[in-house]
């Protein structure tokens, strides 16, 4: 089991609907109504907010995304 499936499973059930559906929407490319930032410092990597879900992705190539983490919002949820 990699990193994300252990989050998704630390996860109610709403919130991997939820997890779910940012998911699709973003590597579909429909961003549109999403809360989306750009990390501070950082070019490439952005976040997704969704009530206390915070999905953190790297661009790379092409359009294609890379899913760094998924968890509920902490003091730590940005330190990596």
């Amino acid at each position: 089991m990699d990193k994300i499936e252990k989050a998704l499973q630390k996860l109610t059930q709403k919130e991997r609907e939820w997890a779910k559906e940012i998911l699709e929407r973003l590597s579909s490319g429909k961003t549109e109504g999403l809360d989306i930032k750009k990390l501070k410092g950082r070019e490439d990597i952005f976040r997704v907010r969704k009530s206390d879900i915070r999905i953190v992705y790297r661009l790379v190539a092409h359009g294609k995304i890379f899913i760094l983490m998924i968890e509920r919002r902490q003091e730590s949820t940005y330190r990596f």
